[in-house]
């Protein structure tokens, strides 16, 4: 099944921010409670990390990041020339 996941905030009379990809629901984990399933995504963009005050991130959410962007960087990369390579590594870098 594919989803969209839709995180998002909305500050009103100031900002707001949100965050979409399309997703494929797969098999995950079996096992003596159940089968489980977790998300593959579709849909990548880097999610720029420049506004990311990192000190208010748990360190899972962290590294849900930083491997998210190394999807990204991995899948994209490949179809882009030199100068784009050099703008995408420097979107998707670690915080």
């Amino acid at each position: 099944m594919i989803t969209s996941v839709e995180p998002g905030i909305y500050r009103p009379g100031k900002h707001g921010i949100r965050i979409e990809n399309l997703v494929n629901t797969i098999k995950d984990v079996s096992n003596e409670f159940n089968e489980f399933y977790a998300f593959e995504c579709l849909t990548v963009a880097p999610i720029s990390t420049k506004i990311v005050k990192k000190d208010l991130l748990e360190q899972n959410q962290i590294d849900w990041l930083n491997g998210y962007n190394a999807l990204v960087f991995e899948k994209l990369s490949p179809f882009l020339n030199e100068d784009e390579v050099a703008w995408l590594k420097e979107e998707t870098r670690k915080i």
